[in-house]
């Protein structure tokens, strides 16, 4: 499996109303320092059944997202992960 799929794999499993940080992702890779690479892939993600906006910043801030960061806020109101 490429470093992508596993990415894609990892966030395709976080559940309605639950966040990991990037930096969490890339550590359940085994990738601790890939963070910023966990974001740019998630960048590019399209694909509803990869739940991408699910992946927050360390700070606690949201973070990017492709469709623009206030969707990615709304849409984590909305399932009360924020």
């Amino acid at each position: 499996m490429t470093f992508t799929q596993e990415v894609y794999a990892i966030v395709q499993k976080i559940p309605e109303g639950s966040v990991l940080t990037y930096k969490q992702v890339a550590e359940q890779v085994g990738r601790p320092l890939a963070y910023r690479a966990v974001g740019n892939i998630l960048s590019k993600n399209y694909d509803p059944e990869i739940p991408c906006h699910r992946v927050v910043k360390s700070d606690g801030t949201s973070g990017g997202y492709n469709r623009g960061k206030d969707t990615k806020e709304k849409i984590l109101i909305r399932e009360k992960a924020i």
